[in-house]
């Protein structure tokens, strides 16, 4: 008998209820994770806080061997389009500390822990229209709502296009696609974003969950080993591309933040700034 025990993994009866603030999470016999991200049982309002949780559920899940299969998604009928109105005081009060320690460490460590922490297949849920959509893009199967409309907000809040967003858009896009995207707010409708790769499959929004369910079925009826190993091959290219370009273009958006020293994350001016896609303009400007 070995002299030392393993460490106990983490338990799903705990960590759904550390995170239910920020995560409603349930769990099939067979180990098919459901996570909804909200804010306050709605869409995601941007913040520090769930910003740095979204990294600490990630390294937790991928720490319990009883998940097997992760569908993520958000609440309600868009994704993110705001940010809580309070979310980041931490920026306007120390531009420098909040530039490293809630921005670049976190997430740098969100965008790692999807692609790196998790040994399982992912499929991602774009629930409605919003930015920071990497989050679902990144996933190995991305499902969308036929009113998901893709789109990135950086540029036009004064901020560079680099904390995973770009890796994302890269990836999938190319480089003259992605190019435009980044620079010019473009709004993806999800029509297009299939045609472009982007998502798998785009469905009324009410089946998206139903419809992930179902695929994951599938990806269960091979053994554990398979559809582990299978997933770290699709994987493959997402971890060359964060390797590459994430840390590097994420410290050169924190280096135009703190450079400027504006906080540009305030609710009214992220809501003026995308109010266009609500209007189902393609831009700010035309």
């Amino acid at each position: 008998m070995s002299l030392q025990d393993f460490v106990s993994p983490p338990k799903f009866d705990e960590y759904s209820e550390r995170f239910k603030d920020f995560f409603r999470m349930q769990r099939t016999e067979d180990g098919v994770l459901l996570v909804e991200a909200h804010t306050l049982g709605g869409p995601i309002q941007l913040s520090v806080q769930n910003h740095r949780a979204l990294g600490q559920m990630l390294k937790t899940i991928g720490s319990d061997p009883e998940n097997e299969v992760l569908i993520l998604t958000g609440s309600g009928d868009e994704f993110m389009m705001r940010s809580d109105p309070e979310g980041f005081a931490l920026e306007e009060a120390d531009m420098e500390y909040w530039a490293y320690e809630y921005a670049y460490k976190d997430g740098r460590i969100n965008v790692s822990s999807l692609v790196n922490d998790l040994e399982i297949p992912t499929i991602g849920l774009m629930n409605g229209p919003g930015f920071h959509s990497e989050i679902v893009l990144m996933c190995d199967i991305t499902l969308a709502a036929d009113d998901a409309t893709i789109f990135d907000l950086h540029y036009d809040i004064g901020s560079v296009p680099a904390d995973g967003i770009h890796n994302a858009f890269q990836e999938l896009l190319g480089v003259k696609r992605a190019a435009y995207a980044l620079l010019t707010g473009e709004a993806i409708t999800p029509q297009k974003a299939l045609e472009w790769g982007m998502v798998n499959e785009v469905l009324p929004r009410d089946q998206l969950i139903e419809r992930a369910r179902k695929i994951a079925g599938h990806i269960m009826s091979q053994p554990r080993t398979t559809r582990r190993l299978t997933t770290q091959i699709v994987r493959r290219p997402w971890k060359q591309r964060i390797v590459n370009d994430l840390d590097g273009g994420f410290g050169i958006q924190m280096f135009g933040h703190v450079a400027k020293k504006k906080a540009i994350h305030r609710d009214d001016h992220i809501k003026s700034t995308v109010d266009y896609v609500r209007e189902g303009r393609k831009n700010n400007f035309d």
